[in-house]
């Protein structure tokens, strides 16, 4: 994650094995990481059962918000690609049972993986 990123607050890909080794406590016994997207200290997990958005709070980051969709909770999602002078990409997501969608900042070359990640989980 480059330090534009940081400041912007955009999220990038990171380490899907030293992810499953933070979360293998929390992951089903046969679930594994496919990809992750770290945003300063907060994760954006593609498992292979779902998605995990991964809050952590305050300023030691003990307390933590983990917060797990099932792909198949997920109704539509849309990427929105950086432009010529954007340097960042979004995600929305829509959830069956919620009106507004889960919106999350990713950097230009993140935009592309969590499409795949998606896409792959939810139609492949």
């Amino acid at each position: 994650m480059g330090l534009f990123d940081v400041l912007l607050g955009n999220a990038s890909e990171t380490d899907a094995q030293a992810v499953y080794e933070e979360l293998s406590p929390v992951l089903a016994e046969s679930e594994t990481v496919v990809s992750a997207y770290k945003l300063v200290r907060d994760l954006i997990v593609f498992t292979s059962s779902r998605m995990i958005l991964i809050d952590k709070q305050g300023l030691t980051g003990r307390k933590v918000n983990y917060h797990s969709i099932p792909y198949k909770a997920i109704t539509q999602f849309v990427v929105e690609t950086a432009g010529h002078f954007d340097t960042d990409s979004e995600l929305k997501i829509w959830i069956s049972g919620q009106d507004s969608p889960v919106e999350i900042e990713l950097n230009r070359n993140a935009s592309q993986g969590v499409q795949k990640a998606l896409a792959t989980q939810m139609f492949g």
